[in-house]
């Protein structure tokens, strides 16, 4: 599975990408397993390779909150690597996925500063991104948030068909809910809802999209 855009791999040269895998370990994880757990402290990120991941928080009442769902050529476990502070959030393996280990990050960037420059940027854009989610939570309701979502993992793994654009949903409808901060009954009306409007279509697992322009419209 190659990169995915815009993530970290993809803003390494041919040479970067090589001196990476020299400094790791590929390493293989089934689908279900936690990679890295909320509280701990490490020195050790993952590139991912292969697969996708959800990264969680939990509330102090349990309930999950899925912050991002990360694939190929992702980052994770930067920030813990870098300052030494716990993990701010659970890395669980939505399918079977392949990384390669770093261990002492620091030390890797402070022997190639391009890329701690490169960090740097992928900092911003992430922290850019959890502002825009804050502002969706705010401003739309649940519905929106649910089209947001479906689009944005259109854009990432959706496979054109006669049909619409579909999408194998890496989640589950309890992860989804977690995704778009509702409950699970308030996305399944969304769905519901998209459903009657003739905009998706879902299966176990998957949604097409019949009408991308529509969901765009009901996602303002």
């Amino acid at each position: 599975m190659d990169s995915e855009p815009g993530e970290f791999l993809t803003m390494l040269t041919a040479e970067e990408v090589e001196a990476l895998r020299s400094a790791g370990r590929l390493r293989r994880w089934d689908r279900g397993t936690t990679i890295m757990t909320e509280g701990d402290t490490s020195d050790w990120v993952l590139v991912l390779m292969e697969g996708r991941v959800k990264c969680s928080s939990h509330t102090s009442s349990g309930t999950e909150v899925v912050l991002a769902v990360r694939g190929p050529g992702a980052l994770l476990g930067e920030l813990s690597a870098i300052d030494g502070s716990p993990r701010s959030t659970t890395v669980t393996a939505l399918e079977p996925i392949a990384g390669l280990v770093v261990r002492d990050f620091s030390g890797f960037l402070e022997t190639h500063g391009r890329i701690a420059v490169l960090l740097m940027q992928l900092i911003s854009n992430k922290l850019r991104d959890s502002d825009r989610k804050r502002i969706e939570y705010g401003a739309f309701d649940t519905t929106g948030r649910v089209a947001t979502r479906l689009l944005e993992l259109a854009d990432r793994y959706g496979e054109k068909t006669n049909s619409g654009v579909r999408v194998a949903l890496p989640l589950s409808q309890d992860e989804l809910a977690g995704w778009t901060g509702a409950s699970r009954e308030a996305v399944s009306k969304a769905l519901r809802t998209l459903r009657d409007r003739g905009l998706i279509e879902t299966g176990r697992r998957r949604v097409v999209i019949h009408d991308l322009e529509g969901l765009r419209k009901r996602a303002r």
